[in-house]
């Protein structure tokens, strides 16, 4: 049993393509590149009056177009093929001789490749008391269709400027006001021409129209101005140029427009016509006139809309931008690149969309002894909330980062951080149900002297490595929660782990925020969006195809390697070790006096080896006396480690069992401290490292005093130092500049 509204078989058969044109009351006529007719419909052959089926030899002027309309009919052409559409106004001579008004809308036909392969027409008689109104309404309404769908000022302007060129006018200038000038930002002319140097002021020009030129009329008194015949009147010209070439061309009318929104003159649109074409009528006239200020005013609107768009977008991007590193620091050891770009707009979501920066950051962080910690992370959201979370994250890890802590524990104390800049928010019952922002972050610590890489993931993308031309991601095997999600109960320090890596000499890393890969497919794809797994492959092969080229070819190439709009900001940050081996020297001593002339002359022999000037040596040697005697002094009065205690005879009291002769020396006589030296670039760092556990600190030494100021000389005369804790001990390290100072 069929339901109501069902369709019968027989008439379901005839719903195909050719019985609806069939039956269809309008004329559609298909061409293919060359504007040979491939088919007409037989309403087609009904209006043209001219039976019997095309064989795709007939040209489209043998529809019967009159001779002074086959220009019209070639600009039909040339702007359909290139993408647009036209509609316009043709006189047709029938097949027997009756002449009729035709009007006529044609668009492109496209491939499923998105190509157009040639022109799709639709047509019906039409009045020639309406044609010119039809004609003009048509084309303010495609206007407002393409500026609707624009949020940049150089893009409206031009999608104004395509549509207005050829169909009704000839020339097109349109200028924006910039800092109390007028600056030319459009100028199109019919049929690809341009005109000659010194002639017309080309794009970028400013502009200034002479006292009592028609243009400067229009500015003055924000009305729009026609010039109905330039035979008849005489204006002042901006320059003898611009003179010069509206007589070769022949200018025959012109019409000009005040850009005006919210009170304010943005700017000027110029129309004109030439003896470039031939025109049913040369000339313009009142109706023209108030129909270009129609336009003038959508114009103005979108030009308004597209400049706050813009205003707003530079500021945002540029809160962006001042977050993240304006200069990257020179490393040994490391060659990097960075970018950072933010999302496209989305047009069709209009305003609410119009700020596409966001949380996406990046950064290089100088730590001790040369080595170097690398951020990525990436704020969920995007918009200025994002980015001004992201800017309070960047400082809390550059601050957290100071203290060489391992990559594990620095997560951790920015998890706590995350929960701490999220805005307090209760509910009716005065419950605490704050929402921390969810972030991911890697962080990473390079040793470019040993090539050992420790890092420690929190939710984020693993860097891509490459390797002799094979690009794969790092195999990270604990990847602990995004920051802020960390359950109650939880402690950070269970779910974030280090991890640690050799990076083999000339590896690259190319750490990457999901902006890189999720992207918006292009407009005029037809096909299914890429998988997480197929845009990342993309990824690899593009990069793996020029992995021997510098760091700078990598970055902008993985820009580009996905397709796609670019749907959420995105960060790239390319980091690769170099080839050779950097210069060091590294020695243990006992920790005795007498050792720290041995230490002095071990760090005087390889600073005169790495040709270290005379007096970076002398400096150099003075502070690692006075670090080394530091730490021998400290040495004898370091916690005694626990040991398991073995002696002869019965057991003593327990009073007595720690008073046993000489144990004390014998454990200060273990005591052992290694001096590390590394040669950079620019300087030379030096390492201390011994098994206490207590960090030094600057004692303000009294004038009699005859200890306490070794830290303050090398607070002093190194250009940093520092102390970090190690499995053992701690390490005490300055760096002496090799150049000076």
């Amino acid at each position: 049993m069929k339901r109501w509204g069902d369709l019968s078989q027989d008439t379901a058969d005839h719903l195909t393509a050719g019985s609806v044109l069939d039956h269809v009351e309008m004329a559609v006529v298909v061409t293919d590149r060359f504007s040979n007719v491939l088919y007409w419909n037989p309403f087609a052959e009904r209006l043209f009056g001219r039976p019997g089926l095309p064989s795709g030899k007939e040209s489209l002027l043998s529809l019967g177009i009159m001779e002074k309309d086959h220009p019209l009919a070639v600009e039909l052409a040339k702007h359909v093929l290139r993408g647009g559409v036209w509609e316009g106004t043709f006189d047709v001579v029938r097949g027997d001789g009756t002449m009729i008004y035709v009007r006529a809308q044609a668009v492109p036909l496209r491939h499923q490749s998105g190509s157009v392969t040639g022109i799709v027409i639709t047509a019906r008689e039409a009045m020639r008391s309406n044609e010119r109104e039809k004609d003009r309404f048509g084309l303010l309404e495609r206007i407002g269709e393409r500026l609707a769908g624009s949020l940049y000022v150089e893009e409206t302007l031009n999608r104004v400027a395509e549509m207005l060129v050829p169909q009704f006018a000839d020339h097109c200038f349109i200028e924006l006001v910039e800092s109390d000038r007028l600056v030319r930002k459009v100028s199109t002319h019919v049929n690809g021409w341009s005109p000659p140097p010194d002639t017309w002021r080309p794009v970028g020009a400013e502009i200034r129209y002479p006292a009592g030129h028609y243009a400067d009329t229009a500015l003055r008194r924000q009305e729009t101005i026609l010039v109905e015949d330039f035979s008849e009147v005489s204006y002042p010209s901006p320059s003898e140029g611009a003179a010069r070439i509206c007589g070769e061309v022949g200018m025959t009318s012109a019409i000009v427009a005040p850009l005006c929104a919210r009170g304010e003159t943005l700017g000027l649109m110029y129309l004109g016509m030439s003896n470039l074409t031939d025109r049913r009528s040369p000339h313009y006239d009142a109706f023209d006139r108030d129909f270009v200020g129609a336009i003038a005013t959508r114009v103005a609107l979108a030009v308004d809309n597209a400049l706050l768009f813009e205003e707003e977008r530079h500021t945002a991007e540029s809160f962006q931008k001042h977050l993240l590193p304006r200069e990257l620091p020179s490393l040994d050891g490391l060659e990097i690149a960075v970018r950072y770009y933010p999302a496209a707009p989305l047009a069709s979501h209009g305003q609410g969309i119009q700020t596409q920066v966001g949380g996406d950051w990046y950064d290089v962080i100088p730590l001790s002894a040369g080595r170097v910690g690398i951020v990525i992370g990436d704020v969920e959201g995007r918009g200025a909330k994002a980015a001004a979370v992201m800017g309070q994250l960047r400082a809390a890890l550059r601050a957290f980062a100071q203290d060489d802590k391992p990559p594990a524990d620095i997560l951790a104390r920015l998890d706590e951080w995350t929960r701490i800049v999220a805005a307090p928010e209760r509910d009716d019952f005065g419950a605490d149900i704050t929402n921390p922002p969810i972030v991911t972050c890697q962080y990473l610590v390079y040793d470019a002297w040993s090539r050992q890489l420790s890092f420690a993931n929190a939710g984020h993308a693993p860097p891509l490595l490459i390797v002799d031309g094979t690009v794969a991601e790092l195999d990270i095997t604990e990847v602990g929660q995004p920051l802020g999600v960390r359950a109650k109960g939880m402690h950070a320090d269970l779910v974030y782990k280090e991890e640690t890596r050799v990076l083999p000499p000339g590896a690259t890393l190319l750490l990457y925020t999901d902006g890189l890969v999720d992207r918006r497919p292009p407009r005029d794809s037809d096909g299914p969006s890429l998988s997480e797994d197929e845009t990342l492959q993309i990824l690899c092969d593009k990069v793996a195809k020029i992995s021997a080229e510098p760091v700078e070819r990598i970055a902008d190439v993985a820009t580009i390697a996905v397709p796609g709009e670019i749907d959420d900001d995105m960060a790239i940050l390319v980091v690769r070790s170099v080839g050779t081996e950097l210069e060091f020297e590294e020695q243990t001593f006992p920790a005795q006096p007498i050792m720290v002339s041995e230490a002095r002359r071990m760090a005087s022999e390889a600073f005169a080896s790495w040709q270290v000037p005379e007096e970076r040596v002398e400096l150099a040697c003075l502070l690692v006396s006075e670090v080394v005697t530091n730490v021998v002094l400290h040495a004898a009065s370091a916690s005694i480690p626990r040991r398991e205690l073995v002696l002869d005879g019965p057991p003593l009291p327990f009073d007595e069992s720690w008073d046993v002769p000489g144990f004390e020396e014998e454990i200060a006589g273990d005591k052992e401290f290694t001096l590390r030296l590394r040669r950079g670039r620019e300087s030379i760092w030096v390492e201390v490292f011994d098994q206490d556990l207590r960090l030094p600190r600057i004692r303000s030494a009294g004038e009699n005093d005859e200890g306490g100021r070794g830290l303050y000389l090398v607070d002093q005369l190194a250009k940093r130092w520092g102390s970090r804790p190690t499995r053992e001990g701690k390490a005490v390290w300055f760096e002496i500049p090799i150049g000076g100072r």
